[in-house]
């Protein structure tokens, strides 16, 4: 039986901050907009919300994430 969204946003409320910054770790890299110096580049982040490179383009950004067997997540 698997959970239903209400069982599974009381688990992940749940969480300690610790494991809810971990979590899908290491898999995954949040990719999200960013400014610098006046212009939009894209971010990615490790789970744990420290930033590993930021790119021009968010294309780059996923096409590095894939090339580092990381899937990556959009964050708007």
């Amino acid at each position: 039986m698997t959970p239903d969204n209400s069982q599974m946003a009381q688990f992940l409320k749940s969480m300690s901050p610790e494991a809810f910054a971990t979590l899908g770790a290491p898999s995954l890299t949040y990719v999200k907009p960013v400014d610098v110096d006046g212009h939009t580049a894209y971010a990615m982040h490790s789970a744990d919300g420290r930033e590993i490179a930021v790119f021009d383009k968010r294309e780059t950004a996923l096409v590095a994430a894939r090339q580092h067997e990381l899937e990556p997540v959009s964050v708007h």
